[in-house]
């Protein structure tokens, strides 16, 4: 478990960079290096989805319901994280309701529907992003819409392994 630590300055990472820390941010020290808190709570929030979509996965029948805020959470985080990971406005990834971004070097759209654009479901996007479920069994099963060229995320997948 992280302990707290005052900062009056910006922590350093474990490559030697400083993060900015905004006035008042709480930063804690982590194995891998130091973290704020809110970061550290999204980091929770992403581990207690997956854990439990793998628990309900793992056990026939128990269906314990991913809290909504934090599937939303998780969901957006992921999404942001593709489009750091494949930066571009070529594609667009949809996750209804909870995220939209932009991703994939190529053309970008300004208007209208995007040439390429993926849609899927919050559990199918975290599954993709997480490596619990393949590109290629997703685009099978139906669970992945993709159109467009450059709608193959196959090469940016997963994005956490």
């Amino acid at each position: 478990m992280p302990t707290s630590t005052p900062s009056t300055s910006a922590p350093r990472s474990a490559s030697g960079g400083s993060w900015r820390v905004a006035p008042g941010d709480r930063v804690l020290a982590a194995r891998t290096g130091a973290i704020t808190l809110a970061d550290y709570l999204v980091t929770r929030t992403v581990e207690l989805v997956v854990h439990t979509d793998d628990l309900n996965a793992a056990v026939p029948g128990l269906d314990i319901p991913c809290d909504r805020q934090a599937l939303a959470a998780c969901t957006r985080l992921l999404a942001d994280a593709l489009a750091v990971k494949a930066p571009g406005g070529s594609t667009e990834v949809r996750i209804p309701p909870y995220a939209v971004v932009q991703c994939v070097a190529g053309p970008r759209h300004t208007r209208g529907t995007p040439p390429s654009v993926v849609e899927t479901d919050p559990l199918t996007w975290i599954r993709l992003a997480t490596g619990r479920l393949a590109w290629a069994q997703a685009i099978q099963d139906a669970r992945v819409s993709a159109s467009g060229e450059r709608a193959d995320l196959s090469a940016h997948l997963p994005l956490m392994a």
